[in-house]
């Protein structure tokens, strides 16, 4: 894993190359999952980005998750 907890590419290949294998069923809920996570952190973006609300709380959201702040 490197400084920013992300893994090699070839681990990872390796990793899903199994799961594909043993379990297909759980690769496709694991998709899944991260396309309803993308969409989450999609609208969570929107709302930090959207100045019709409260500049303070915006700011601290996006600072609490990590994300880049209202412009």
């Amino acid at each position: 894993m490197n400084e920013m907890g992300e893994h090699d590419p070839a681990y990872v290949a390796t990793l899903a190359h199994e799961l594909r294998q043993r379990r297909p069923d759980l690769l496709a809920t694991a998709e899944n999952d991260l396309a309803l996570l993308r969409s989450r952190l999609a609208l969570v973006a929107t709302f930090i980005h959207d100045p019709a609300h409260d500049h303070t709380a915006r700011a601290a959201l996006a600072q609490a998750l990590g994300l880049p702040g209202p412009r």
